[in-house]
């Protein structure tokens, strides 16, 4: 059987011969497969809450050679039993020691492969961003409402104990009323430079299963280790950056998605074969009555903050992961926050082991599909407004964006 027949037929037993999920009990070890073993540290939150969860690392899946032993090396280094390695995603999904399924591919395979776990009946967790464009994101969001499975979309700063304080602290009317929501997150060298800057043979990878659904190109080591920096893999900073940003708006605030979004952007200093912008600005508006910018610069390592603005004064979050500051500096609204108030502390639970408890709740996860939904539609009106020079609507009803 030739290697693309066996792929087909691989699908196929994952779509026909495993279509009745394993019911989990309370005491059942949950069998997780990671697709895509890169540097996003994924496989380490899956180990760390291993025990507690009752978890294993089943199946490591990447097509890339030196990852799958990478990742099955630090799973034994764990003591735990060495997981089954495959090349391609129809072979682990169609593995019954797998249960559920973590994606941490390239932007382009997200949807895909989402898709195509949910059904073989497996639970996921999906990186950001969900979608590139709206054709795939509806036929993914879809997918998963037709079906009973968990899916937790990996925007996890939502689960950080600072956005779950700040979250209940702009619920409460802490901040008055919100009108204006910024970040500005900048670097000195894109992001992707790092990436691309591994070594890759190509007889290591899979090279045509990386590119999927792309259209078919010559070997090309750049496009594959620094794939962040090409448009036709990932659409720049306000798809690989700003969702994480946009998701913390929307779980913030209660917004579940823009209303209306302009973009403008360039690549102004890092010039060479990459195509993603290396500046973007984006202003996004929402019918909840206030006002969102997004700001990525790469050529410096200054002015990098996210604030929220509110009549009673400003919530700093830049530094998401401690603790928000709150100031009534800047307002004179005579109920502005007293000078060294602090936002009292909330309780709440990692995003990795909120998706492994609900699970076996089946209840729904802390960034269920219809985050995933927002901040995809966010990230797709920018993009577009970028391309055409047109600021973007979204109509909830039809679910669909257009210029006006």
């Amino acid at each position: 059987m030739s290697k693309l027949n066996r792929r087909h037929f691989m699908l196929g037993a994952s779509l026909t011969a495993l279509q009745s999920a394993r019911v989990m009990g309370a005491n059942d070890r949950i069998g997780v497969a990671v697709i895509g073993c890169g540097t996003r540290g994924l496989l380490g939150e899956v180990l760390q809450f291993s025990t507690e969860s009752n978890v294993e690392v089943s199946a490591i899946c990447d097509i890339w050679k030196q990852h799958r032993e990478t990742a099955s090396g630090a799973v034994k280094k764990t003591g735990a039993a060495e997981p089954k390695l495959f090349v391609h995603h129809e072979e682990a999904l169609a593995s019954p020691v797998v249960d559920a399924v973590l994606i941490s591919t390239p932007d382009h395979q997200h949807c895909t492969l989402l898709s195509a776990a949910v059904k073989a009946k497996k639970d996921v967790y999906v990186e950001k961003p969900l979608a590139m464009d709206m054709n795939e994101l509806l036929s993914a969001v879809n997918t998963v409402k037709r079906s009973d499975r968990i899916v937790q979309c990996g925007t996890q700063v939502r689960s950080f104990p600072p956005s779950v304080a700040g979250s209940a602290f702009v619920s409460s009317g802490g901040l008055g009323k919100l009108f204006k929501i910024e970040q500005s997150r900048n670097s000195l060298h894109p992001y992707w430079d790092t990436y691309a800057a591994r070594k890759v043979a190509e007889a290591d990878v899979d090279w045509k299963a990386f590119l999927m659904h792309r259209k078919y190109r010559p070997w090309d080591a750049d496009q594959y280790a620094g794939w962040m920096g090409y448009r036709e893999f990932s659409l720049g900073p306000h798809s690989q950056l700003m969702p994480h940003f946009i998701d913390l708006i929307h779980f913030v605030t209660g917004a579940s998605y823009p209303e209306r979004v302009a973009a403008m952007g360039g690549t102004f200093r890092w010039k060479g074969a990459r195509t993603a912008p290396d500046s973007i600005e984006v202003v996004l508006e929402y019918k909840e009555g206030f006002l969102v910018r997004y700001n990525s610069t790469f050529g410096t390592n200054t002015n990098s903050f996210l604030k929220f603005f509110g009549t009673r004064g400003v919530m700093d979050a830049t530094r998401w992961s401690d603790p928000w500051v709150i100031s009534g500096e800047g307002v004179t609204d005579p109920d502005r926050i007293a000078a060294g108030a602090k936002i009292p502390e909330m309780p709440s639970t990692p995003h990795m082991k909120n998706w492994f408890d609900c699970m076996r709740s089946r209840q729904q996860p802390a960034a269920p599909i219809e985050t995933g939904y927002g901040h995809s539609v966010a990230c797709i009106m920018a993009d577009e407004s970028f391309l055409r020079g047109h600021r973007m609507v979204h109509d909830p009803a039809k679910r669909s964006i257009h210029e006006g």
